[in-house]
Order: C-alpha cells, then structure tokens, then sequence
C-alpha cells in the first residue's frame, strides 16, 4: 500500500529551521500504515530536510552558524552570476543537506529517538510557503472488526 500526503509549511527564510514531526506523524497515522517506511521530500532546491534535537541552541543558531561557515551568505557564488539573484549559498546548503529523509514505520509510528525530530530548514533569501511531500510505503493496518 502506498500513501501520499502534501503538507504547506510557512517558512521564514534566512536559514529557518521549522520542526515538521507533527504533522509527518499525523501524516503517518491518517495512512493507516503498519509496518514499512516514510519518505519526507522537500520540493524545492533551497531548503532540506533531516532529523536533530530540536532545541533553541541547535535551532536558532548552531545549525545556521555551521552553514554560515561552509557556505557564506556572502560568499560569490556563479548561480548569482547568471541569475541576477541572491540566493547562491541558499542552493549550496540545500544540497549539502539534502531534500528528503526516509524513516521506518512501526506499530503506525515512524520510529523516532527520544530526543530525535524531523526538521524543514529553508535557506532562501525570503519567506516561502514550502510543500512537502509524506509518501508513506508499508502494510496496512488490520481491518477492526
């Protein structure tokens, strides 16, 4: 069985670090999928997607200060050579990051740490309203009866 979910996340821009575990698990529960995997994509090539401790150190300044430092905001960057735009590092962190995780799905929950969340961060220069695709793959449920 699969099940796809779209969710809209507002987002800030500017390295914004929103946590999205809510709403992938209640994308997991309305499935009603068992046993199997959910895929977590970010559609789009300036923002990304892991799993941290979604924390105010981690999430409003150690994640963004890392990047700052392996892809400056004021770096020069060819993209904005051909675009005429600013937002070349926002490209470069994206890929680093990357656009999607997968999370296995057990007992109708994705099977996170205790300390584990499942983070959006958007590296545009504006605010966004991201989509983000929940495509979740498994075996259903039992039927109640």
């Amino acid at each position: 069985m699969i099940e796809t979910q779209e969710l809209q996340i507002r987002t800030r821009g500017n390295c914004h670090v929103v946590d999205i575990t809510s709403e992938v698990c209640r994308a997991v529960a309305e499935s009603r999928i068992a046993e199997g995997l959910v895929t977590v994509f970010n559609v789009g090539s300036t923002a990304g997607i892991t799993t941290t401790e979604y924390e105010p150190g981690l999430a409003n300044y150690d994640l963004e200060a890392a990047f700052e430092r392996i892809a400056p905001a004021t770096g020069r960057y060819e993209h904005e050579q051909t675009w005429h735009d600013d937002n070349g590092h926002s490209h470069v962190r994206a890929s680093l990051l990357g656009p999607s995780l997968s999370v296995p799905v057990a007992a109708g929950k994705p099977t996170l740490g205790t300390w584990q969340q499942i983070i959006l961060v958007d590296f545009d220069t504006r605010p966004r309203t991201r989509t983000v695709i929940c495509q979740i793959i498994g075996e259903a449920e039992p039927a109640r009866g």
